[in-house]
């Protein structure tokens, strides 16, 4: 292993430009005639858009259009995508979003007219001359409320404003268990909604080529590939007369990885308009119409036996989704999670029951995490309950029902088939090293400081996601560099250190030689994106296998370079070498070599370069056991 290789302590490459303030982002890109578009919203969480006047607007200094819903025929809505069904196995109701509200607004912020101007000032004063006719409608804004009997109604699609209504596990068994329990304890969640507020918001700047047809978007976004298919999908054209291209990117937590209106509604300005056409978010607006996170209301239960141990888990859930159905929006609160439902524990029986509901209030999809946090929060509140309960310590309830790791591979009540874990030995070392058993002391140490002093355990299990496979496309340049192109989009993580030391480590080469690309639908060759805590696992394996591919290739290449037998060399290091000699040319030495070979025998690579794929095909289950201790003035 180098200096630089997997696990060794190094200096993010990427923090340079981050630090001194020359990163790149979306807002930071200009084009020559480019205009500004600007989205007048909705006041209103419901109502009915009687009349819009647009002609003041249209005739207002600099601007250049003014479209409203009429202008976009032939644009199909944004829906959900994700592969989910009803309980009785039938679709769920999948409206669709209008990139800009027809009839009817349906939360604060709903989109209903889009100026573009030569200037952002230009395009924010026209869209005061707007006037549009709202005829206020009753509003909902919580998820149990919303499909209460007599509560407004925002679908007709969807009754009692139910998207989805959805369940998995044993329904019969787990009643069974709940009827055979000695004990029964309860909770009842409030899962909060979060605002994603990313450092940078979202920006698009789209130019359209009437030559050539295509369009280049600028666009922060996980995974250019996915936005490339929604943009073309709404533009009506091919996929590949769309280019994304993604800079730096301040933070999406999930979020932007999305189909938003405004994805489609600039390209098709910069279209119409025939110039370059940029939208940027401001914080309030970003508040508006961004996805958010979470939010729902959850009753759960577990049974136990006379001797503490876990029979069986079922919870309830109504899931707000807000105003409309995003990408991904009904697998989070789903299937995202609660396939987790059992946890870390030895739980014969589960049933999960969601709704999944629409109300008026933004809408809400997948964020850090998607889904298994929420989980994690309603098993592990459950367990503390039953603590209480059964009168034994957090850590004894735990210990006494975790999957033992000589159970693994575990098969869960809940179709995931846990790999391997040693739960209980990971609590055990969590706990010496925030000194769990030394915390009585403590506290009597800070009650006599007047303080108030608490500690608190949870035990989390993660699942990453084994889907799309990734590629790694490693090309050695002629400036005796290597350029490693990955369709996972950094948003912050580090993949630039990260996918670099992978590299160094299995195939030797230099640390500050790896050029990363990302973020360019041109320059990559396929990409599921960053998200589902997969990239690393995907990814990175990714990288690996390009870097075996390489060492086999540089095998042949090195044995007729180094005249000897192809079975005589080695490599280790970065180096290939004669066994039993010192006779070696490294692997970046090697790549130079290939460039000049002419004639070389059948069967002699004359290029290294390769592209490795992801292999992955099961999920893994990384968890880990969380200690917070915290001490805080009475007053």
């Amino acid at each position: 292993m180098g200096q630089f290789g997997i696990g060794q302590a190094v200096r993010r490459k990427e923090d340079i430009r981050f630090t001194t303030g020359t990163g790149r982002y979306t807002d930071d890109i200009n084009l020559p005639r480019q205009a500004y578009a600007y989205l007048l919203r909705s006041p209103h969480a419901h109502a009915r858009i009687v009349s819009m006047d647009t002609a003041a607007a249209r005739g207002a200094p600099g601007v250049l259009a003014v479209y409203t819903h009429a202008d976009l025929s032939g644009m199909g809505p944004i829906v959900c995508i994700a592969p989910i069904k009803n309980r009785d196995g039938s679709d769920f109701a999948n409206p669709g979003r209008p990139h800009l509200a027809s009839d009817r607004v349906r939360h604060v912020g709903d989109p209903v007219a889009m100026v573009v101007a030569e200037t952002i000032d230009q395009a924010r004063d026209a869209a005061e001359l707007i006037a549009v006719d709202y005829d206020p409608l009753p509003a909902v804004v919580d998820p149990v409320a919303a499909v209460e009997p007599g509560a407004p109604l925002l679908f007709e699609k969807a009754p009692n404003n139910v998207i989805l209504d959805w369940g998995l596990g044993d329904e019969k068994a787990t009643a069974a268990a709940f009827a055979a329990a000695k004990r029964v304890v309860k909770a009842e969640l409030a899962i909060n909604r979060v605002v994603v507020a990313s450092l940078e918001p979202r920006v698009v700047l789209a130019e359209f080529d009437a030559g050539t047809g295509r369009f280049t978007v600028h666009l922060g976004t996980q995974g250019v590939f996915g936005m490339r298919r929604a943009i073309a999908k709404h533009m009506g054209v091919a996929e590949d007369k769309v280019r994304i291209i993604t800079p730096d990117v301040g933070g999406s937590f999930g979020m932007k990885t999305f189909d938003f209106p405004e994805n489609a509604l600039v390209p098709f300005a910069a279209r119409k308009l025939g110039r370059p056409v940029k939208w940027t978010s401001d914080r309030q607006e970003a508040f508006l119409s961004d996805t958010m996170g979470r939010e729902a209301h959850v009753r759960a239960e577990l049974a136990l036996d006379a001797d503490a141990r876990f029979l069986a888990v079922r919870m309830e859930s109504h899931a707000n989704i807000g105003a409309y159905p995003s990408y991904f929006s009904i697998f989070v609160p789903t299937m995202a999670g609660l396939r987790l439902l059992t946890g870390a524990y030895r739980i014969p029986a589960a049933y999960a029951h969601v709704r999944a509901v629409v109300t008026n209030t933004a809408w809400v999809d997948a964020y850090r995490g998607a889904g298994r946090p929420e989980t994690s929060y309603i098993i592990e509140r459950l367990v503390d309950a039953a603590a209480v309960e059964t009168g034994l310590t957090r850590d004894e309830i735990r210990r006494r029902n975790f999957v033992p790791a000589s159970a693994m591979p575990y098969q869960t009540p809940m179709i995931v088939n846990y790999d391997s874990g040693d739960f209980a030995g990971t609590m055990k070392l969590g706990l010496e090293k925030a000194g769990w058993g030394g915390f009585e002391a403590r506290r009597a140490e800070a009650r006599r400081r007047g303080k108030l002093r608490g500690i608190g355990m949870s035990y989390y299990l993660e699942v990453t996601a084994a889907a799309p496979q990734e590629a790694a496309d490693l090309k050695f340049t002629d400036d005796g560099r290597v350029r490693m192109a990955i369709g996972c989009g950094p948003s912050g993580q580090g993949h630039e250190t990260a996918f670099a030391q992978i590299l160094e480590d299995r195939l030797g080469v230099p640390f500050d030689k790896i050029d990363f690309v990302y973020g360019d639908s041109d320059a990559l060759k396929q990409g599921g994106g960053t998200g589902g805590a997969k990239t690393l696992m995907l990814a990175g394996t990714a990288v690996i296998d390009g870097a075996e591919k390489i060492i086999v290739k540089g095998r042949k290449l090195a044995a007729h370079v180094l005249e000897a037998a192809e079975g005589d060399i080695e490599f280790k290091d970065g180096l290939f070498t004669i066994a039993g000699t010192d006779r070696s040319i490294d692997v970046m030495a090697l790549a130079a070599r290939a460039r000049t070979l002419k004639n070389a025998p059948e069967g002699v690579p004359t290029s290294l370069d390769d592209v490795g794929l992801s292999t992955a095909t099961k999920n893994t289950f990384p968890n880990g056991c969380h200690v917070c201790e915290l001490e805080i003035d009475e007053e």
